[in-house]
């Protein structure tokens, strides 16, 4: 294994040092606080409390949330939130199944610190706990007023929305914004490449079956975004 560079240590998630920690366990990349705060008081204008909900993850942490799904401690669920039963799928299917919604540990944009996870805090109902599920953000969701203000100032700000629909990978993720001047330039540094080594130095369940269809992995989750 070469040794890693700055720059492949932060894409896959194994330094903090791009990190502004918000509170003990949020964190955004240092560049792009000012556009942050900027959007929040736009929001804030216009009686929206935009709160982060997931910002940086370490690969430490995506590793565990892999481990937890793939081993059944985590449950695993479809696009209509059904817990699906794991005992019937092939390897190769619960690997698909994981990254509808799960991203590999290397591979995750909240490695990157300019990917966020938004609510709004005063649009959730008292003793209701945020689910980061699609229907909070549709028309019937509580999130609904985000969702049409974020559609319209997120760009002004330099956000987008990476998963806006599904694409036949990654589930569609209202909720998701990532921040394009950061986030395009790590992308393009970002290769099947490095992945692959990443995961082929890692103790990771599925990891013969995970290098054998990378490619495919690769194309259909990793790079099949939405343009900015």
């Amino acid at each position: 294994m070469h040794k890693m560079t700055k720059l492949e240590l932060m894409l896959t998630g194994k330094t903090e040092s791009h990190i502004h920690w918000l509170s003990n366990n949020i964190g955004i990349h240092h560049e792009m606080l000012s556009s942050f705060n900027q959007l929040q008081l736009a929001a804030q204008s216009a009686g929206i409390e935009l709160t982060i909900a997931s910002g940086f993850r370490s690969f430490e942490r995506q590793l565990s949330i892999w481990q937890n799904k793939f081993s059944g401690i985590s449950a695993i669920k479809d696009t209509s939130n059904q817990i699906l039963s794991t005992e019937n799928l092939s390897e190769r299917e619960k690997i698909h199944a994981i990254m509808l919604f799960s991203a590999l540990p290397g591979a995750s944009r909240h490695h990157w610190g300019c990917d966020i996870d938004v609510y709004a805090k005063n649009l959730l109902p008292a003793e209701q706990p945020l689910a980061l599920e699609p229907w909070e953000y549709q028309a019937s969701g509580h999130f609904y007023p985000l969702t049409v203000w974020l559609a319209e100032h997120a760009k002004t700000f330099g956000f987008f929305f990476p998963y806006d629909k599904f694409r036949g990978g990654v589930a569609q993720e209202p909720w998701h914004l990532s921040y394009l001047p950061l986030s395009q330039h790590y992308q393009q540094a970002y290769t099947e490449a490095l992945l692959a080594e990443t995961l082929l130095n890692t103790d990771i369940q599925g990891k013969a079956l995970l290098l054998q269809i990378l490619p495919e992995l690769y194309q259909r989750y990793i790079i099949n975004i939405a343009e900015a």
